[in-house]
């Protein structure tokens, strides 16, 4: 009978927090040392990302960033229902320290060949079940991120739009269309940026995606090759690591403070980043606005380089105060910005319809990719909405709706003051559908989150978003879903949680 290896509870690790490499990099080369060394044996059971997480002290990103690079490498191998294990090595590959596994020398075991999922898939499926272990009741996600208010939505014009180019247009439109998408929905989507984002494009650099996620996972596919390197921000969006990790992306956090994302930090790391991916004008999740200074930087950054700048503009449409600035792209002189907008975040999220801005000299490699990946989106959804904005119903409806997330935000801010001013230090956006209420120093976000989640309330920590260890953590907090009324209770219902996690 082989010898089965045995589940390691904790490796002999040591990370230090204040080396130029990243956390992650440093364990994934702890780990590949030990299992190149023969200390990992084939088949040995690693920790979960979570376990291992909390044995170490750092983010559970930190883990599932390590093990995903592994796992890319044929270092480790994941199936369903069995963890994470050592893959088999041929024991050339073993003696080579420094060495890389060869991906067509190495015998494959029958767990990789049978494998459910494909490594990058297995990777995706941890994080996004990382991400949905709360589960309260629907009826009580007063503080859910990133969901727009749909009640409000003029459906009753939407369905008469809708139905009126099923009648009279889709016959003659029910063939392949343009990949780019409706022509007119682009010439709309350009006019509108150039007036109130500064975005100053042709219709013929536009390309209209499912989403800004599918235009993520675009950008992913096209500028990146497997083990490329990209600066994504920490904290940074989930969904864009998402799509980096889809495209076997190496990811670099680079730190925000209060002007965004840290250029001089970014440079300070090890690596040739090709890809910066950014939230200028409302950070995800902290909600602080890129400084023009950064912006500068950045592009400078991207001059310098020959790399590139994802603008992931997401809902800017809702500013409530402050001097509006123009879009990184407006500042944009060389060609390096690829700007991202959606209707998903403005409108409803069930309409996967976003957009992207491409320079020219890219337009042709997009296009070629995007042809094989979903072709074009649904068209009767693209006239639709042609006629909602050009029928002067997307500009009412837009007033319309910051008013009301104003309203809701400023209830929000206030409740909070009222009930933990001296609790939590509340950063009040100047746009956008969330906040950020940020702990004491040493306060655990971890225990507020499942002591909110026994009284019903779904509360996501700052640290969820984070690959890095954060010095302090905080809680986003969602508005545009809850009534005044419904977020000043769930504040007071918050408070006697905060109280008794911190106490």
């Amino acid at each position: 009978m082989p010898k089965r290896a045995k589940p390691v509870d904790k490796p002999e690790i040591i990370l230090d927090q204040n080396a130029q490499a990243p956390l992650y990099r440093q364990l994934y080369e702890r780990l590949r040392a030990q299992i190149l060394a023969g200390q990992l044996e084939t088949g040995t059971r690693l920790p979960s990302t979570r376990v291992l997480a909390s044995q170490l002290g750092v983010s559970r990103n930190t883990t599932a960033l390590a093990y995903e690079q592994l796992l890319l490498e044929g270092y480790l191998e994941s199936r369903v229902g069995d963890g994470t294990r050592v893959a088999r090595l041929e024991p050339e590959q073993l003696a080579q320290a420094g060495g890389k596994a060869s991906k067509q020398g190495r015998k494959g075991t029958p767990a990789i060949q049978h494998a459910l999922l494909a490594r990058r898939s297995q990777i995706l499926l941890d994080e996004f079940v990382a991400g949905h272990v709360v589960e309260v009741s629907p009826d009580k996600d007063v503080f859910l991120v990133g969901y727009p208010e749909v009640a409000y939505f003029p459906y009753e014009i939407w369905a008469r739009l809708i139905a009126k180019h099923a009648r009279q247009s889709l016959q003659a439109y029910a063939r392949y269309r343009d990949v780019q998408g409706y022509a007119p929905l682009r010439e709309a989507i350009a006019a509108h940026i150039g007036i109130t984002r500064g975005v100053h494009c042709m219709p013929e650099q536009i390309i209209l995606t499912a989403g800004a996620q599918g235009a993520l996972d675009l950008v992913a596919r096209v500028l990146l090759d497997p083990g490329e390197q990209s600066w994504v921000e920490d904290p940074g969006y989930f969904g864009a690591r998402g799509a980096l990790m889809a495209a076997g992306a190496i990811m670099l956090p680079v730190p925000v403070d209060r002007q965004g994302i840290s250029v001089a930090a970014g440079r300070r790391l090890k690596g040739e980043a090709r890809l910066a991916v950014v939230t200028p004008s409302h950070q995800f999740p902290t909600g602080v606005t890129m400084s023009l200074v950064r912006r500068l930087e950045l592009l400078e950054w991207a001059r310098e380089t020959q790399g590139w700048i994802v603008e992931d503009d997401y809902d800017s449409e809702y500013r409530y105060s402050g001097r509006p600035l123009e879009a990184l792209h407006g500042l944009d002189r060389v060609g390096r910005v690829i700007y991202i907008g959606t209707f998903s975040k403005v409108l409803f999220p069930s309409l996967r319809l976003g957009y992207m801005v491409v320079p020219p000299q890219l337009l042709e490699g997009f296009l070629a990719t995007r042809r094989f990946v979903d072709v074009h989106p649904p068209l009767l959804e693209q006239m639709a909405l042609t006629d909602f904005i050009t029928e002067g119903h997307f500009a009412r409806y837009l007033r319309k709706m910051r008013g009301l997330y104003m309203e809701r935000r400023d209830a929000l801010v206030k409740a909070l003051s009222q009930e933990l001013g001296n609790i939590l230090d509340v950063t009040i956006p100047e746009a956008g559908i969330h906040l950020v209420a940020w702990l004491p120093e040493g306060g655990s976000a971890d225990s507020v989150v499942e002591l909110a989640a026994k009284q019903g309330l779904r509360i996501l920590p700052v640290s969820q978003f984070s690959m890095q260890p954060l010095k302090r953590d905080g809680l986003v907090l969602g508005f545009a879903n809850a009534t005044p009324e419904a977020l000043r209770a769930d504040v007071h219902a918050l408070a006697r949680v905060l109280r008794s996690a911190l106490t």
